[in-house]
């Protein structure tokens, strides 16, 4: 996973350094976690590095992070699973809509669904903006009061909380069953 820690760094560290701390403690989290996901445990890991690249303003092309990093990651080859991945981490399909880009997304990147995709959750969504770890419920509520009420972001978070919270119940009982 070097490769996906230092495209992340590079992208990441100097422009948006509190952006590449979650980055590193996402990737933490997803290290901590891999031995339950067997053979998608490096995909996992890449995925956590890469999550949030689309932030990058090398990389920002319509201001909507999951997609801008996902066409970025696809036109270095990385491959369509990592891609989608990105593109519809934490509940992306939501605010896609809520901005209008849907289709878009849909049509360009298949979603992978499933446990993988609720561990990439799982491990965003438990990590703050400094990358440290905290529990889900916090977490939605620091994003919630970052962008404030009527905020697209806030909006489409508030929607997506009850799929962010399931998601991370599944991983976490995947863990205690380790």
């Amino acid at each position: 996973m070097t490769w996906a820690r230092e495209l992340a760094e590079r992208l990441l560290a100097e422009p948006l350094p509190r952006r590449w701390a979650h980055s590193q403690g996402v990737a933490a989290r997803a290290e901590s976690i891999a031995d339950v996901f067997g053979d998608d445990a490096e995909t996992l890991i890449a995925a956590a590095w890469l999550h949030d690249i689309g932030y990058a303003p090398a990389v920002s092309d319509t201001g909507f992070h999951p997609l801008d990093g996902a066409r970025y990651l696809r036109r270095l080859g990385a491959g369509p699973r990592l891609c989608s991945l990105v593109a519809h981490h934490s509940c992306a399909t939501i605010e896609a809509r809520n901005r209008g880009l849907a289709d878009v997304l849909a049509a360009e990147f298949e979603p992978v669904g499933g446990v993988l995709s609720d561990a990439l959750t799982f491990c965003d969504m438990t990590t703050t903006p400094d990358g440290e770890p905290t529990e889900v419920e916090d977490r939605l509520a620091e994003i919630l009061s970052r962008y404030g009420d009527g905020h697209l972001v806030a909006e489409s978070i508030r929607e997506a909380s009850p799929c962010i919270v399931d998601a991370a119940a599944k991983v976490t009982e995947l863990i205690e069953a380790r």
